[in-house]
């Protein structure tokens, strides 16, 4: 991008940048509110703004950075926008509907190097992380298509759970969350969102560090080593013991109950067995974590990989249940449309040819 995106600033620092400028707090302050509370999409339409200051903003920044390049929308509600980024690149961001309330998941980086076996996402490798404000913009992008809906709904939950590996881009990721944490601007607080990370240990101890109350899952999917190195390759860098290690040390010094992320694949994970050894692994934590079952949704380039039969799923939950932990079957969304985070950014890609996915 040529000049930075507004989307990117905390409230102090915008408010330091018009301050350098001649402008007082108080014009931070309106500035704001016709960001995220207006939701204007040009500086020329803040109300209530001197012309000389927004004509100032206009020169030095951008109020949008992306453009939706495909959007589609399933039977149940699920929306899910495949953005054209300034420099050309496309990311997914996806609007789910629950009974309480409306959750984007949001991407933090252009393809992801993490590797996992079974996921869309990863079919690129990274080609570089989004700027804080480019995550804040799927937020406010999702939010306009609801104000034009009309029916005065707004987006009360975000999840980090699209492209990329959030802990891999740090420090773009905790200033989305101060941004979208801001009272006076989005508001939405720390319990409504949830960061998801395949397991950077030393990054969940400075997540931990900073304690700002946020969500934490861990994306786990196997109960030993061998298993999850052969479906997740970090796992070769940060084995179990290392990964549940810190996990330890972030519920201890949060307090704060971690979710543990188990995508169920057929034949590889979801037995008796492995729901057995999952429960051993996590045994003393009964009360500090809760185990997300996953139902997996197939992706044509990994066809190795298929859906676990319902009675398989039942059974894994079961066997968690009966060994004391609070255990959840994902609800689904979006089934009718490309459903696999980074499916649809991958059809679209191979669709015009990007060389890595069209053999």
């Amino acid at each position: 991008m040529s000049k930075p995106s507004i989307y990117g600033y905390t409230f102090d620092q915008l408010a330091a940048w018009l301050e350098d400028r001649g402008y007082s707090k108080y014009w931070a302050s309106r500035v704001w509110q016709q960001l995220y509370r207006e939701r204007a999409a040009d500086f020329a339409a803040m109300a209530d703004v001197p012309e000389t200051c927004t004509a100032l903003l206009a020169d030095q920044l951008l109020i949008g950075s992306m453009d939706v390049h495909v959007q589609q929308e399933s039977r149940d509600g699920t929306v899910k926008f495949l953005f054209r980024l300034a420099d050309g690149h496309l990311i997914e961001t996806v609007l789910m509907r629950h009974k309480f309330g409306l959750t984007v998941c949001v991407t933090t980086q252009v393809g992801c190097n993490i590797g996992c076996s079974f996921c869309a996402s990863g079919l690129l490798a990274k080609k570089r992380d989004l700027a804080s404000g480019e995550i804040v913009e799927q937020i406010m992008q999702v939010q306009r298509y609801l104000d034009e809906a009309g029916r005065g709904e707004r987006v009360t939950h975000t999840v980090v759970m699209g492209i990329g590996e959030p802990f891999d881009n740090f420090d773009h990721l905790i200033a989305f969350l101060r941004i979208v944490m801001d009272p006076k601007g989005l508001a939405i607080g720390p319990r409504h969102i949830t960061v998801s990370t395949s397991g950077l240990a030393e990054k969940i101890r400075a997540f931990a560090d900073l304690n700002l109350r946020v969500n934490l899952a861990l994306s786990l999917h196997a109960p030993n080593n061998e298993l999850r190195t052969r479906i997740m390759k970090i796992n070769r860098a940060i084995p179990i013991e290392e990964l549940m290690e810190a996990i330890d040390d972030f519920i201890a010094r949060t307090n704060q109950r971690v979710t543990i992320e188990y995508i169920l694949l057929k034949d590889v994970n979801d037995g008796v067995e492995q729901a057995l050894e999952l429960a051993e692994l996590l045994r003393g934590r009964e009360g500090s974590v809760h185990v997300n079952l996953i139902p997996y949704n197939p992706v044509d380039e990994h066809s190795q990989y298929q859906r676990s039969e319902e009675s398989t799923v039942r059974a894994f939950f079961d066997t968690m249940k009966k060994r004391g932990f609070s255990c959840s079957v994902r609800l689904e969304h979006g089934t009718d449309i490309d459903a696999a985070c980074g499916q649809l950014r991958s059809k679209q890609l191979r669709e015009e040819g990007e060389p890595s996915l069209a053999q």
